[in-house]
């Protein structure tokens, strides 16, 4: 941080918290307290209010704000929140620079929409209990693919693929030109094309491994806008299954990619499934018990009843 950006940091903490000892405003901005002492002589020559006393701190004179900015207590909760998300969700330069973000907004806010902003907070969470958290190593990679993006060099990865091959292998090495990143259902997802494949694939950062950031560079398509981006669907197989209409609610929250419609019959509801392979339905349809069958394909009615088999077994 430049002895500018410094300042006007050390102006918008007095702010927030009112009072702050020159220790407190070193330790925070990791410079030492003679710079603080200078910085504090800097901003008082260029007529900031600053007043000083002795065995309490700094603060600035009552009614000065810096800069003249005024939000609702919506519009705040709303960029606070942001900053919340971003903290928790992206790699650490984001974080920090959503922390560094968030004191600014609090220091501008006067008392009464700080107050109100706060309460509001409170009373809302931004992530779901179920969904996954980013987790370090996560944040490490998805640092290190952000930066690769902006660089426009290539990755090198090895995979840990949702299916195994034919051979048992889960386990896939990729060369990657990086095209842009996606939060989805709280997974990060890297969209690339892949020397591989020669085609842009999608790749879940929590099954990569051994990630490491190329000199090769790469150019971007022409016109390429992840904003606008949308992945061909070649789901192709079938899968129906009988459901207990009491579950309905629970397979269209965690299935509702794979859905494609449903039937109310006397028996119970049908659900039509297209899939790219029937095993990509098996942790869900064991997940959901006795409470569904599986109608078609037979070669999924097999594999449901061998991994039952297998827990039958254990038990």
């Amino acid at each position: 941080m430049n002895k500018t950006d410094r300042q006007l940091a050390i102006m918008l903490e007095l702010q927030r918290s009112k009072v702050l000892r020159a220790e407190d405003l070193a330790s925070i901005f990791e410079t030492s307290v003679r710079t603080i002492y200078r910085d504090i002589q800097a901003l008082s020559e260029m007529g900031v209010p600053i007043l000083g006393a002795p065995g309490q701190g700094y603060s600035l004179m009552e009614g000065y704000f810096l800069p003249p900015v005024g939000f609702s207590a919506e519009e705040a909760v709303t960029m606070l929140m942001g900053t919340d998300f971003i903290e928790q969700r992206l790699d650490g330069d984001y974080a920090s620079a959503a922390q560094a973000a968030r004191r600014k907004i609090e220091a501008i806010l006067p008392e009464t929409v700080h107050d109100e902003s706060k309460r509001v907070r409170e009373t809302m969470r931004l992530l779901q209990a179920r969904e996954p958290v980013t987790n370090l190593r996560e944040k490490d990679y998805l640092g290190q693919v952000r930066r690769a993006i902006m660089e426009r060099r290539k990755l090198l990865m090895t995979y840990l693929k949702k299916m195994p091959e034919t051979d048992g292998n889960r386990k896939s090495t990729r060369e990657v030109a990086p095209y842009g990143l996606a939060l989805i259902q709280g997974n990060w997802f890297l969209i690339a094309r892949c020397d591989l494949r020669q085609e842009i694939r999608h790749f879940r950062l929590s099954r990569m491994t051994e990630l490491t950031v190329l000199e090769d560079r790469f150019l971007t398509p022409n016109g390429f806008n992840l904003n606008n981006y949308r992945p061909s669907d070649d789901r192709n197989i079938r899968v129906l299954v009988l459901a207990h209409p009491e579950i309905a609610d629970k397979i269209a929250e965690t299935c509702h990619y794979y859905m494609e419609s449903t039937e109310e019959r006397k028996d119970g509801l049908i659900v039509n499934f297209l899939v790219r392979q029937p095993e990509e339905l098996l942790s869900y349809i064991l997940g959901w018990g006795g409470d569904v069958e599986v109608l078609e394909p037979e070669s999924l009615r097999h594999r449901i009843r061998e991994e039952a088999e297998k827990i039958l077994k254990r038990y």
